[in-house]
């Protein structure tokens, strides 16, 4: 899987002539479900809520939003951003009135994640340590705490309908809901990869999580295998009309539960990941952030970011920071709160792996 990743990034890196060295966004998904890995015991958990107070307006002043919006822009001058057209947001909105800084995994697995290698108690503690990094670099946006839980994970075997994915048991994600309740503010997001399977097919099995406020949606490209193949073997893709489909889902189930607008996570970290991305729509009850996901150098990082996240603008944007994998490579520098805070634009969800 790794060498298919670089062989991929190489292609399009190339093309932009600029970066040189390249990387892959995760470990082998046919390991990712492992029957050898220890489930995260949620059970013997105690309430212990932070002092983090995300702001939720319960009125949208559309001067304050627009200052905001532009000061995400970090001075860009192309006219890329700040994203033009944008619907008028609603109460009740977490961007860009926030910063998400989120966990990411699966219970089952210690491999795919923060969430899911340490007990709760410990994964938060060390959450805690991160927010306080990101509230200290800018100190005028609060975070919103968040978990960002695997709820269909891409499989290295077909399974009984051939689909290569594999769908986690409500008690598994009534887990992770137990332990957002840890903290005070604390938002989930449930995420699928849909191997040989279609967004169509999973999304609505996830209707019941999503009618509840503080769930929110991410679909991962990677392992969208429309090509046929196995989920590890090449890296696959979305197009816009299926990232539509899921907005256009989110939107009805916001305004038929009169729910506050729901965040929906793109991840990307090649070109073809995402396909037609100027025909991505947006509704005033979603509020879609195009998640920079790949692992390297902060050179690499970076680049990636520019290519794939900065030149193709839907509204806004992620980075995600991986705690082994960004060591890897010389200098061995997982990417600062305060480095993170100088992309163009900046942003508003960090996810840690």
């Amino acid at each position: 899987m790794k060498m298919i990743h670089r062989k991929q990034v190489i292609l399009y890196v190339a093309m932009a002539m600029t970066l040189t060295t390249f990387f892959t966004n995760c470990t082998n998904p046919s390991k990712k479900t492992s029957g050898s890995a220890k489930k995260t015991d949620s059970s013997q958990v105690t309430i212990n809520e932070t002092e983090t107070a995300p702001v939720l307006p319960t009125a949208i002043d559309p001067v304050v939003h627009n200052k905001l919006v532009l000061a995400l822009a970090n001075g860009d001058t192309t006219g890329r951003w700040p994203v033009k057209n944008q619907p008028n947001p609603l109460p009740g909105s977490i961007l860009p009135y926030n910063r998400i800084v989120a966990y990411y995994g699966n219970l089952y697995s210690k491999k795919m994640g923060i969430l899911g290698q340490l007990p709760p108690k410990e994964m938060l503690a060390k959450m805690d340590i991160e927010i306080k990094k990101w509230e200290k670099v800018d100190p005028k946006t609060p975070v919103q705490p968040a978990l960002h839980y695997i709820a269909v994970v891409a499989s290295g075997s077909k399974g009984k309908d051939g689909k290569f994915r594999t769908r986690m048991p409500d008690k598994q994600i009534d887990s992770v809901l137990t332990i957002a309740k840890m903290r005070k503010h604390m938002i989930v997001f449930l995420d699928i990869q849909v191997g040989l399977s279609r967004i169509e097919d999973e999304l609505p099995r996830l209707e019941k999580y999503l009618k509840l406020p503080y769930v929110h949606l991410g679909i991962d490209p990677e392992f969208s295998m429309k090509n046929g193949k196995r989920p590890s073997t090449s890296i696959g893709t979305f197009d816009a009309s299926d990232v539509n489909y899921c907005s256009n889902y989110l939107a009805k189930l916001v305004r038929d539960n009169h729910l506050t607008p729901k965040v929906f996570i793109v991840h990307r970290f090649t070109q073809p990941m995402i396909t037609n991305s100027k025909s991505i729509k947006l509704h005033p009850e979603v509020q879609i952030v195009m998640n920079m996901d790949g692992w390297g150098e902060p050179s690499l990082k970076k680049g990636s970011y520019y290519f794939f996240i900065y030149k193709e603008p839907v509204q806004f944007t992620g980075f995600k920071l991986f705690y082994i994998n960004d060591l890897k490579k010389a200098p061995n520098h997982m990417m600062t709160p305060d480095e993170v805070m100088k992309l163009k634009p900046i942003p508003v969800y960090i996810q840690y792996q």
